[in-house]
């Protein structure tokens, strides 16, 4: 079942949420228990098959959550309890989403016979819905029961935790802490007319990015990465634009959705994603693009590399912190290396493939020069406060700078998304030699009309002068100058997060009948799109 489904929106969502509060008049664990029936429900109705899948999963993990909780503190035992469940957990991700790839590369890289297993696994395997985000977030409630984050156990908050239907099959990524703490709390299950309110604001928001400015540009960047070697100069920008700004709105309008269907049942989900293409670096990008995975990769991977390749370097004697960045050596070992590990892991995390791992190295390279050029810029910095009359830049410069950061940046991701994007390596490079105008900036050569691409699509494209160019101009004029959803809303936003006020006061949502018409306005033009499912594109992952 998908979020923006006919059969969601004017079934399943009523259903659950007059049950769940009715059942939370009565008792709030009857409500818990219901919410994760639905969660279910919700689940098994896009592949049934793979429910004892999940449920198995979540017994699993919880068992082996209370074996590590109940052993000693640093002990070998918790460590082993804890190492068993990892390798079990990791074992079913490989089993359904890297399985297949490999078995592929063995027949066709090493001339293998595809008999017996490897034939069978060769061919595919249908990959359950969420297994990467559920499988994730349960690792992490693992480490923090290793660590003694976790107090005590709770069945009924770990299965609600795992299988909250708003977040269970593309994320967010959520800590047990900012959860389970909000499901024990009995006015969570209470009716409350405002988080209905805000929560089918946010929630039309996002149905609206997804129907109404993610779907219509969707062909075009599957007509041009169906066949990139075809593609001239001015068709390879605009299918990777195109591509890219689909990426954007789907994805943030999913995270709109969740959010605003979490608030509907009274829970704050943290955000995540705001406004990425208005980073000015890299590391800007990565602290408003999937922030919860963010999150989970710098606490979970990131920083115990990195302290493990501190506390190493102060036991010999070497600099560590930002005196050790001041070395070539010393930077590539407390930046650089923890980068690559940490970014090549999540580049594997979304696929596959070696494009996924090709795209996350694109980005540790990105982060790793922009640590470096911060750390130089740093040192600049404070050899100008010893002694330098240098004057600061003036206000026009400043502006101009962050412009073309901003403007670095995002073809720096632009680049990177085409690696995300493509069928393979192959096709990626096919497609940046094409934006490098390897083959030219005229239309001279198009795709076969076997390759089910619209010639007239593409003329159009490359020739600039009617959709999706126009499309494409102004989606771009959203995502670089709009607001987002966490803005629009301010301090009536459901996210854990701070409220902004980037939004004047009067133009900022409020429970008025003027946002009322509003939402009701967008809700009746998804209305008019929800003939189709067209799936949210990090469900693949």
């Amino acid at each position: 079942m998908l979020f923006n489904s006919f059969v969601f929106v004017t079934l399943f969502l009523p259903i659950a949420l007059v049950a769940y509060y009715a059942a939370g008049a009565c008792s709030p664990r009857l409500a818990a228990l219901w919410l994760c029936t639905a969660s279910l429900v919700f689940y098994g109705a896009w592949a049934p098959a793979f429910v004892g899948l999940l449920v198995a999963s979540i017994a699993f993990n919880y068992a082996m959550s209370r074996a590590i909780l109940a052993a000693a503190p640093g002990s070998r035992s918790g460590r082993l309890w804890l190492a068993a469940a990892i390798c079990v957990d990791l074992g079913v991700l490989v089993r359904y989403k890297y399985l297949a790839a490999m078995a592929g590369a063995l027949v066709q890289g090493w001339g293998l016979a595809p008999q017996g297993w490897l034939g069978h696994a060769s061919v595919g395997v249908i990959l359950p819905l969420g297994v990467s985000f559920f499988t994730f977030t349960q690792i992490g409630y693992l480490l923090d029961c290793r660590a003694r984050i976790v107090k005590r156990p709770d069945a009924l908050g770990f299965v609600q935790f795992v299988t909250f239907f708003p977040h269970l099959i593309a994320g967010p990524i959520l800590h047990h802490k900012e959860m389970m703490s909000q499901f024990a709390r009995p006015e969570t299950y209470r009716l409350r007319a405002q988080n209905i309110s805000i929560g089918a604001s946010v929630f039309a928001m996002g149905l609206a990015k997804k129907l109404l400015l993610a779907d219509p540009i969707a062909p075009y960047a599957d007509a041009g990465f169906a066949a990139p070697a075809a593609l001239d100069g001015w068709a390879a920008w605009g299918t990777a634009l195109a591509y890219a700004l689909q990426l954007y709105f789907d994805f943030s309008g999913y995270s709109d959705m969740a959010v605003g269907l979490a608030k509907m049942f009274g829970v704050r989900f943290p955000l995540n994603f705001n406004s990425p293409f208005k980073a000015a670096s890299i590391i800007d990008f990565w602290q408003r693009w999937h922030m919860t995975l963010t999150r989970y990769l710098s606490a979970y991977l990131y920083y115990p590399l990195s302290m493990r390749i501190s506390r190493r370097r102060a036991r010999r004697g070497l600099p560590i912190g930002r005196a050790a960045q001041r070395s070539p050596t010393g930077f590539v070992a407390t930046v650089a290396v923890p980068t690559f590990y940490t970014m090549g892991l999540a580049g594997i995390w979304h696929g596959a493939g070696l494009q996924y791992l090709v795209y996350g190295l694109l980005h540790a390279g990105y982060l790793t020069v922009n640590h470096g050029w911060r750390a130089w810029r740093s040192s600049r910095i404070e050899h100008a406060k010893t002694g330098s009359n240098e004057a600061p830049p003036a206000p026009a410069w400043l502006r101009v700078r962050h412009v073309a950061s901003v403007l670095v940046t995002f073809v720096a991701a632009l680049v990177a998304f085409v690696f995300f994007r493509a069928h393979g390596i192959d096709d990626a490079m096919a497609m940046l030699e094409g934006m490098v105008g390897r083959r030219g900036f005229a239309p001279n050569a198009w795709p076969p009309l076997d390759a089910g691409i619209d010639r007239l699509a593409w003329l159009r494209l490359a020739l600039g002068r009617a959709a999706p160019a126009p499309q494409l101009a102004a989606l771009l004029a959203l995502a670089w100058f709009a607001p987002n959803s966490h803005e629009w809303m301010g301090r009536f936003s459901p996210a854990l997060e701070r409220a902004s006020e980037a939004v004047p006061m009067r133009w900022r949502w409020s429970p008025s009948w003027r946002w009322t018409t509003v939402v009701v306005l967008m809700l009746l033009l998804c209305a008019a799109q929800l003939h189709g499912e067209a799936r949210f594109l990090y469900f693949q992952f």
